[in-house]
């Protein structure tokens, strides 16, 4: 009886001092320069799982006054490649393909037909600085809702004429405060800022706010996550 309840102790211990020793061993692990980048994407991928779970649909980012703006012409413009892709207003349209029952090519006057929504939102850059701006325009959810979309699918993803790329899971795509935006400080939205219509998403990191869109698509499936995210950088990457 005596030996199989130290037998007992004996396990228990080992099962403690070996929860003590997994940060060590995984410390030691980093050092091996091959498991790197492997326990990096494995860290990332459970980072990404544990903030979808615990993502709330209906908790709104924090808004403000119109006089904790930053002004305008404070606002950083911030890209990937160019400023202004060239993009051709009179012609421009949003092709939307994929799970939807109404695909095709929706023109801007199509989207600003939604009911429009205003905010002053906190815009936060994985570079380290953060403003606070006025932005306009069509809830994503309304547009999704408009061309007849799987709403039960996993992702929205968009295309730029900048040749970005991004994509949304379908719970922040669906979130209120998920803009189609085309204004800023109430006048429509300039080419630097990503004319004539980008994401808005106060509960996501800025690289998820897409300029200069040209095509979106719902599905199921990925076959490019976001230009940063295939880079190495969060998918999700909520605030």
């Amino acid at each position: 009886m005596s030996s199989r309840i130290e037998k007992k102790k004996f396990k228990s211990m080992n099962r403690r001092e070996l929860l003590k020793l997994t940060p060590v061993l995984a410390l030691g692990a980093f050092a091996i320069p091959k498991l790197q980048a492997p326990l990096l994407r494995m860290g990332l991928g459970f980072s990404d799982w544990a903030s979808e779970e615990f993502f709330r649909p209906g908790h709104l980012a924090t808004t403000f006054a119109s006089s904790e703006l930053t002004p305008f012409n404070k606002f950083p413009i911030n890209d990937y490649d160019v400023d202004d892709p060239g993009v051709d207003f009179d012609r421009w349209t949003l092709t939307v393909t994929g799970a939807v029952r109404r695909p095709g090519d929706y023109t801007l006057a199509q989207i600003q037909a939604l009911p429009r929504f205003r905010q002053n939102t906190r815009h936060v850059c994985v570079e380290g600085w953060d403003v606070i701006g006025r932005f306009g325009g069509a809830r994503l959810s309304d547009f999704l809702k408009t061309i007849g979309a799987d709403l039960t699918a996993r992702y929205v993803y968009v295309e730029c004429a900048d040749d970005y790329y991004e994509s949304l899971d379908m719970a922040t795509a669906l979130h209120p405060q998920t803009l189609l935006c085309y204004e800023m400080y109430d006048q429509p939205l300039t080419r630097e800022h990503g004319a004539p219509v980008r994401l808005t998403i106060p509960t996501k990191i800025g690289y998820k706010q897409a300029k200069y869109l040209t095509d979106l698509q719902v599905t199921n499936v990925l076959a490019r996550v976001g230009y940063w995210e295939d880079q190495g950088y969060s998918s999700f990457y909520g605030l």
